[in-house]
């Protein structure tokens, strides 16, 4: 039983596939391209098919090994999108035996004169710049033979693996030193809040003893004065003498009573009072003097 194929030769009929076109010929020559749908090829004056193109985009990635401009070797993966013109059947048929060798020498020369001018890191932030010449290049060329280049693409760029590794150390390093950097200055704000804090601790402390010290000195006056007034025949010396051994017990029982108390070694003798008294007198008197 004979196939449709094989009737439509018998009966010199032949069918053309959607998005494809047939080379035709007769005696070895060529004549025609036929669309799709049916057409008549006959056989018997010397017509034939010479074979079919398909008008689909195609894809070929090609991978370039070069090297850049600071003698890093790369492998650069360029992504070809072109397709035969319709309008040109004949010559992407006839002017080209091997179309993807042929895209492919076009773009190993691009990409080769194009990546040595540049660095590495260079490389990876003007890959559209590469693109964009490797596109120009491959329609000037292939337009001749037939061919549109649809779109050219740079997906992967991979430099050797030694350098891969160099590099992320190098990104690792340089985010630990950001990290350090952040992390000194938070403990640099840190000590500076706290130095500021102890500063204005000690200055509130040191205002509170001298209003404390103040005070003190002008409740001892105070007393002095009133004392001698109420009572005649005294001194300020002998009511200073009587306040002064007045505190001097009333300090020595503050520290016995203290459960937490230290040893605290004052001279304790009733002659030593005079010396003590002394020493507060001449306080009060330089107090006085600067009040």
């Amino acid at each position: 039983m004979l196939s449709f194929q094989n009737m439509g030769n018998l009966f010199c009929c032949v069918q053309v596939d959607q998005s494809t076109v047939a080379i035709k010929e007769q005696f070895g020559k060529y004549q025609d391209v036929l669309e799709p749908g049916c057409h008549c090829v006959p056989w018997f004056l010397g017509s034939q098919l010479a074979g079919h193109l398909s008008l689909r985009v195609q894809q070929l990635d090609v991978r370039c090994e070069t090297k850049t401009k600071d003698n890093v070797f790369v492998n650069v993966v360029a992504s070809i999108q072109y397709r035969a013109i319709a309008d040109k059947a004949n010559e992407a048929f006839y002017k080209l035996s091997n179309t993807k060798g042929q895209i492919q020498a076009y773009v190993f020369d691009v990409i080769r004169a194009s990546v040595p001018k540049l660095i590495l890191d260079n490389v990876f932030e003007q890959k559209n710049e590469i693109a964009k010449a490797v596109e120009e290049e491959l329609e000037k060329a292939m337009s001749a033979y037939g061919y549109e280049i649809v779109q050219t693409l740079i997906v992967d760029i991979v430099p050797d693996e030694h350098v891969k590794r160099a590099m992320n150390e190098i990104n690792a390093a340089a985010r630990l030193r950001v990290a350090a950097n952040e992390k000194a200055e938070a403990e640099k704000i840190l000590q500076i809040k706290r130095a500021e804090g102890e500063a204005e601790a000690k200055y509130l402390s040191g205002l509170g003893i001298a209003r404390q010290r103040q005070a003190i000195v002008d409740g001892l006056r105070d007393s002095v004065l009133g004392f001698s007034v109420n009572v005649p025949g005294t001194t300020a010396k002998d009511v200073m003498d009587m306040v002064l051994v007045t505190q001097y017990f009333d300090t020595m029982k503050e520290i016995g009573a203290s459960s937490k108390s230290s040893a605290v070694f004052i001279p304790h003798g009733p002659g030593a009072v005079k010396d003590v008294a002394q020493q507060i007198r001449d306080g009060l008197l330089q107090a006085s003097v600067g009040h």
